[in-house]
């Protein structure tokens, strides 16, 4: 069973949280606080699986939460609660580099509590599965140790009661955004392509801020490629997002637009709730947004962009798969690597979640399986190095 705390100020939004997890297969609201500074000593008393949190509370707000939080409790995945809202998106960008997980967006213009709940429980649910099933399959402690004269912690979730009436499915226990058991992870074996790289490509979904943040913050101004990216986020987050990326880091970092020239040490986000193709016109590589339907339940969506970059760059094409819930990016993968591109994957120790690299991994087509602090290193030594190749011929 994973067990969950949630914190939020707000009694609506505690009883809605505690609402829509209520039905969900595996998963227990062990308790909840209205702020975080009372959620410190919960945390201590209950030793949840997971934390819920929101962002603006008084005494004790989430991100400054997170941060004492992270100072006695490192792997405890921390779940923020955000508005969807420019205000919204760069409190949860903060949070995230403070050293929450993942974040959630709090439902808004539905039309009813049921549909709230609803909406609430099709985004957390499968979080609080993968995240809390991988610390769980760590060996983390399985809720709070028994105290002689102790009382139990009152368990907010009926221990048998049914799922509520039009609510979507809870989903399986366990780890949906992992990769499927199998033999240990290996490269791909095949002959090595070694040619010359033209443009980089990058996705990644659950643990992708902080993945992100530290691959492109080893990348010099002066590497002699583009990046495009594809990371799972919805509307506004992803400009907040490039925006903060092209103030942290090296690269000069955008939120891609209709008709951008990909530019050598320029990165491309695609935008939230647009998929991001690439066209030539004449000499020129040109970014494209498009509206076509959702793949693997996401827009924009790694595969959409990693078909695009393999019809126009081919065998000059690297992909990159970063930690991530599902199987977005395993698609696009194997074009890619049909038509001569390689792959890295990261691998599961240093994944937040390892499900899109794991299933590129599972799928044989990874040519490279390493830990999230080697793949600048390696994405810029691969580049130099084909380079330097294709000079040599």
């Amino acid at each position: 069973m994973i067990t969950v705390l949630v914190v939020d100020d707000s009694v609506v939004v505690r009883r809605l949280i505690v609402d829509a997890l209520g039905g969900a297969e595996n998963i227990e609201v062990v308790g909840t606080a209205s702020n975080g500074l009372l959620a410190q000593a919960k945390i201590d008393q209950l030793k949840p699986d997971v934390i819920t949190m929101d962002i603006e509370m008084p005494q004790m707000d989430g991100i400054e939460a997170v941060r004492e939080l992270r100072k006695r409790h490192k792997q405890i995945p921390v779940i923020m609660f955000s508005t969807l809202s420019a205000a919204g998106a760069s409190a949860t960008l903060e949070a995230l580099a403070a050293g929450a997980t993942d974040y959630v967006t709090k439902p808004s213009n539905v039309g009813s509590v049921n549909e709230s709940i609803a909406a609430v429980r099709s985004e957390l649910v499968p979080k609080i599965h993968a995240l809390g099933g991988k610390r769980r399959a760590a060996g983390a402690p399985a809720g709070p140790p028994g105290r002689p004269g102790a009382a139990a912690p009152t368990r907010l979730r009926p221990g048998a009661a049914p799922p509520r009436a039009g609510l979507p499915p809870a989903g399986p226990p366990g780890r949906p955004g992992a990769a499927p058991a199998g033999p240990p992870a290996r490269p791909a074996k095949r002959g090595t392509p070694g040619g010359k790289v033209d443009i980089l490509a990058i996705g990644s979904s659950t643990g992708g801020p902080d993945a992100l943040t530290r691959v492109l913050t080893g990348i010099p101004a002066d590497i002699p490629v583009p990046i495009v990216i594809t990371q799972h986020m919805p509307p506004v987050f992803t400009r907040m997002f490039a925006e903060r990326l092209d103030r942290s880091t090296p690269l000069h970092v955008v939120e891609a637009t209709d008709g951008m020239e990909l530019q050598a040490g320029w990165a491309y986000i695609a935008p939230g709730d647009s998929h991001l193709v690439l066209h030539r016109r004449g000499t020129a590589t040109l970014t494209q947004l498009s509206s076509a339907p959702p793949e693997n339940s996401c827009r924009p969506a790694v595969d959409v962009m990693f078909r695009s970059v393999a019809a126009l760059y081919g065998a000059s094409a690297y992909a990159t798969v970063l930690t991530g819930m599902g199987h977005d990016g395993r698609g696009g993968a194997k074009v890619l690597r049909d038509a001569g591109a390689e792959i890295l994957a990261q691998d599961e120790a240093t994944s937040v979640v390892w499900g899109m690299p794991g299933a590129v991994v599972g799928a044989g087509l990874a040519d490279e399986i390493l830990p999230l602090d080697r793949i600048a290193a390696h994405l810029i030594s691969r580049v130099k190095t084909g380079r330097s190749a294709a000079v040599a011929r």
